[in-house]
This record gives structure tokens, sequence and C-alpha cells, in this order.
């Protein structure tokens, strides 16, 4: 049986999105040259991760001659909220409450960065 897909981004995924994210669009080798990652990745590993995401729904292709550029469908913000969302749901039952506070104790909050999000709040409210 094969391996359940990830509702969300794998690490493999995201590197190849931020790349596409960042050029607008690309053929694989484009996304293979731009990785540089060492060792270096197989054209059959990026081949795979750009087909996944296609079927996720992430990329769309269309044929340029021979080769496929793809061109990403989900913008970066909205990959981001969605990524979010699962968080929430997943760790903090559906709370940003609770995912708001576990950041702020986790790692403490400066005075001007607690400044900014008072300013955010309260530009929130009067929407």
């Amino acid at each position: 049986m094969p391996p359940r897909q990830s509702e969300t981004l794998t690490e493999a995924e995201l590197r190849v999105m931020r790349i596409l994210w960042e050029r607008t669009s690309g053929t694989v080798q484009q996304v293979l040259d731009s990785i540089g990652t060492r060792p270096a990745l197989a054209y059959n590993s990026v081949l795979t991760t750009i087909r996944i995401l296609e079927r996720k729904g992430y990329l769309k292709h269309i044929k340029d001659g021979r080769a496929h550029v793809y061109a990403p469908v989900v913008r970066q913000e909205e990959a981001s909220r969605s990524e979010i969302r699962h968080l929430v749901s997943r760790f903090f039952g559906n709370s940003h409450e609770e995912l708001v506070l576990n950041i702020l104790e986790d790692r403490g909050v400066e005075r001007e960065e607690l400044a900014r999000l008072r300013k955010m709040l309260d530009r929130s409210e009067a929407k």
C-alpha cells in the first residue's frame, strides 16, 4: 500500500514551491538548478515532487515544445494560511487564541513586539 499523501506541504514540496513562487514558473531542470542542495538531488526526485504538487492542486503546467513549464496555482499567502489553519486544527482544537498564547508563552514578547501586536489588535477590532 502506498504511503498516505500529506495534507500539508512536506519539506521537499515547500522547497520546490518557494523556488516557483520566486521564479513565477519554471521547468523541472530550472527548479533543480535553483535548489542547490548538497548532495545534489536527482532530476527524477524533483519531477516526482512537482507531479505530487500538481496532483495536490498547487501547480499547473503548460507545454513549451518538449518541456513542461510549471507555475504556482496557489499563492504563497494562501498556502501559509492553509498551513496555519491545519496547525490550529490539529494541535490547538481550532483555537487561534491557544496558538497565540502558546507562541507568547514559549518565547516571550519584547516590548516593541507587544506594542505592534496591540496596534494590530486595535486595527482588527476597528474593522
